[in-house]
């Protein structure tokens, strides 16, 4: 009886494996984690072994929990842009570079004055930033040219996974497209950016789009876990777009809003659109794209606020904000700590607090903070929608933020429209819970499987509708703040 699918997160600081039903609930979840390291200034590296020796614990844990008999196949959702090279055994030849390494902001320079920044985010669907391996790629080709060219393939996360897995060198278009040398628009490899990171078409993985079968597990692998040999290894997505799958944005006018340490929206579109407003990434759903916007300072810049004031916890601070009326009594915060990507992608942009006074205290900043994230959120969603011409008619919201009520008041009365909290913790391992059960013939298509696996909103938050004007006028005088100070912050840091 093959009544589950297994969907794997293989995140920034874990595996997940996650053993669910036809209907997304969990029977079972084993976790196996694994470090990080920062070897130099701007640097972040994981060695790829430990993604593969933390997957193997995960799946040998599940089996030890659930049949395996009863699996009808696995997908893989994970940390996206991070890559490693590897040899013709699979064998990694560098640490694998991760999303969060800045060592290439002088390619990103270099490349935007070489290829033109409109027709890089033309082709790759992303504004030129170091995130997209692009860069750390072309780092690679000017300070470890020999290793780039022995290399046998670049990999994603994925596609290591899944190479060792099957034995097949293949990757999902929703894993490829993240790395920044992929064309949204076409569903395959672009040749110029392709060039541009150094690399030439062989040492490319295969491509299949999400939800096909990359490959089955080998009879070593299958002794290894515990998993039956033969068990189908679909293709899966970037955790991004897996997340905005297990939330339920499956059609035009679906979004969600993720509250973690960094603030990420998706917007579900049909059509192939960009702009420095968003960046552009390839759907789970055949032929439909995620808009995303990324504010970096998020719930931990909340945290930072909490832990720099010393004023007590993070509810205590909360309760003491709700007493305040909005606008924090003329105090706002710009919510850049760690930088701006969309729209300005401006890595020398930093945070402001403006408008204190010596009334203003700790609940203040708190507050200010607060809604500082929220109308950064508007002004992003406004430009998204401006662009793609289709406005979101709620958001489905998830992540350590919606435990901050005051947050999600906030939030859904600067957005006007409604938060509808998801109770999945793991929204990614459920998207590509998904893709399996797709790619297994549960369901016609991931569309499908989206509304059927998706759990429902515990809660939904609605706008204060008398606040509206108000919070209106704030997002207009909040928007000013980065061009007024823009300058500032780079005579700051280049002196």
């Amino acid at each position: 009886m093959r009544d589950l699918v297994l969907g794997i997160d293989a995140s920034t600081t874990a595996i997940k494996a996650i053993a669910m039903r036809r209907d997304g609930t969990e029977v079972a979840q084993t976790r196996a984690t694994y470090p990080l390291s920062s070897p130099a200034p701007g640097h972040f590296e994981q060695d790829a072994e430990h993604w593969w020796t933390a997957l193997l614990d995960a799946l040998s844990a599940i089996t030890r929990i659930v049949a395996p008999s009863r699996f009808a196949g696995l997908s893989i959702a994970h940390q996206r842009e991070s890559f490693t090279l590897i040899d013709a055994a699979g064998k990694p030849l560098i640490p694998a570079i991760l999303w969060l390494d800045e060592r290439a902001r002088p390619q990103v320079a270099r490349l935007s004055q070489e290829l033109g920044r409109d027709a890089i985010r033309e082709w790759s669907g992303k504004p030129p930033d170091p995130t997209p391996a692009l860069y750390a790629l072309a780092w690679l080709n000017e300070h470890r040219a020999h290793l780039l060219r022995s290399a046998d393939a670049i990999v994603d996360v994925h596609a290591f996974l899944v190479h060792r897995l099957t034995g097949e060198l293949v990757t999902s278009t929703a894993s490829a497209d993240p790395l920044g040398i992929f064309s949204p628009a076409t569903g395959d490899w672009h040749t110029d950016l392709v060039k541009a990171a150094g690399l030439t078409e062989k040492q490319l993985p295969r491509l299949v789009a999400p939800g096909e079968l990359c490959g089955t597990l080998t009879s070593e692998i299958a002794r290894s876990t515990g998993l039956p040999e033969g068990l189908p290894i679909f293709a899966g997505a970037g955790d991004g777009q897996a997340a905005g799958l297990g939330m339920g944005v499956t059609e035009s006018g679906k979004a969600y809003l993720s509250l973690g340490s960094g603030v990420v929206s998706g917007m579900f579109s049909n059509r192939y659109v960009t702009s420095d407003a968003y960046r552009t990434l390839t759907a789970p759903i055949p032929s439909s794209f995620m808009l995303e916007t990324v504010l970096r300072s998020g719930m931990q810049l909340a945290d930072w606020t909490v832990r720099t004031l010393n004023a007590g916890s993070a509810a205590e601070l909360e309760v003491l904000a709700k007493t305040l009326a909005p606008g924090a009594e003329g105090m706002m915060v710009l919510p850049y700590w760690a930088g701006v990507m969309n729209p300005y992608w401006d890595e020398t942009a930093r945070g402001v607090i403006i408008g204190a006074a010596l009334h203003h205290k700790p609940a203040h900043i708190f507050r200010a903070t607060l809604e500082g994230i929220a109308f950064e959120q508007a002004i992003a969603t406004a430009a998204m929608e401006e662009s793609c011409g289709v406005r979101a008619t709620g958001f489905m919201t998830a992540g350590g933020g919606t435990n901050c009520r005051l947050l999600l008041d906030i939030m859904a009365t600067v957005l006007d429209r409604p938060l509808s909290v998801s109770p999945v913790n793991e929204a990614a391992a459920l998207g590509g819970g998904m893709l399996a059960a797709t790619g297994a013939g549960w369901f016609e298509s991931a569309t499908e499987a989206g509304l059927a696996m998706r759990v429902k909103a515990t809660e939904t938050i609605y706008p204060v509708a008398e606040l509206g004007d108000f919070y209106k006028k704030k997002v207009a005088i909040f928007g000013d703040i980065y061009p007024a100070t823009r300058e500032l912050h780079r005579r700051l840091l280049s002196n």
